[in-house]
């Protein structure tokens, strides 16, 4: 077993407090605690566990879960502090960067990079395909429009928008969804044939069943509810049937459109 983390004594940029870790809720004075930028006090091992468990949950910003009173403080602490307190290990910030990266780009909708450049590009309008790459344009001295749907140039800008005019162009997130296996959900009675993947019904992010306990997800971008067999909102699904049974209406078919989405 691992040693558990301890605080340098001797690092003055932290700031020692002499009182109980308001997460962990140690309070043995060999275990040095320091504090947060919101005076909560915290060890390394319980500031690392907590922020682990944010990122399980699939949140990628740090805020303080000590309460103030019967108030919670909920004060958000920056990576950067939290990488400093926890004392991260070289192994634990790739983990934590890679996951907030992952998680971060969950909530940038309609986010990719350009072909070109590999500058991340926002597209404006979700029903036209063709999307301008100002920084292409600028270096290239002439405008670069790139296909949001294959990655490559647009063919002709006199195209209509649903078009790139390029060969093999097509919608490779559709063809998953009209491809993906089929699995049976052991825990949820009656439910032996459903497409694994399944396109979230309000943002559109794919999603897969890990097919343990009950037939709803919740979504890490949109932080929806919705039911993966009948693709309604867990609060409509629940109306008409246990999170344990089939719908009435069986499993929905496979998908055979993306949901777009405000990221409101």
């Amino acid at each position: 077993m691992e040693d558990a983390k301890r605080y340098d004594p001797q690092d003055r940029t932290l700031k020692f407090v002499n009182r109980q870790d308001d997460i962990g809720l140690d309070d043995d004075p060999s275990v040095l605690k320091a504090e947060m930028s919101c005076g909560h006090a915290v060890t390394a091992e319980s500031l690392t566990g907590w922020c682990k468990h944010l990122l399980s949950e699939g949140q990628y910003k740090f805020t303080c879960p000590a309460h103030n009173g019967n108030k919670k403080c909920g004060v958000e602490w920056s990576y950067r502090e939290v990488r400093r307190l926890a004392a991260l290990t070289d192994q634990e910030m790739q983990q934590f960067e890679e996951t907030i990266s992952s998680l971060a780009s969950l909530d940038l909708c309609d986010v990719k990079s350009c072909p070109g450049c590999k500058t991340l590009v926002m597209r404006q309008d979700t029903a036209n395909l063709s999307v301008h790459c100002t920084v292409c344009t600028r270096d290239k001295g002439q405008t670069y429009q790139f296909c949001w749907q294959c990655q490559r140039p647009w063919k002709s800008p006199g195209l209509a928008s649903g078009r790139c005019g390029n060969t093999g162009c097509s919608n490779k997130t559709l063809q998953l969804l009209q491809k993906c296996s089929t699995i049976s959900l052991p825990d949820v009675r009656g439910v032996t044939d459903c497409p694994s993947i399944r396109a979230c019904p309000t943002c559109g992010i794919l999603l897969e069943h890990n097919k343990t306990h009950c037939k709803n997800l919740l979504c890490l971008r949109c932080k929806k509810e919705f039911c993966f067999l009948c693709l309604k909102m867990k609060s409509e699904c629940i109306k008409t049937s246990s999170p344990y049974e089939i719908c009435p209406a069986g499993v929905a078919p496979r998908q055979t459109c993306i949901p777009t989405w405000s990221g409101s």
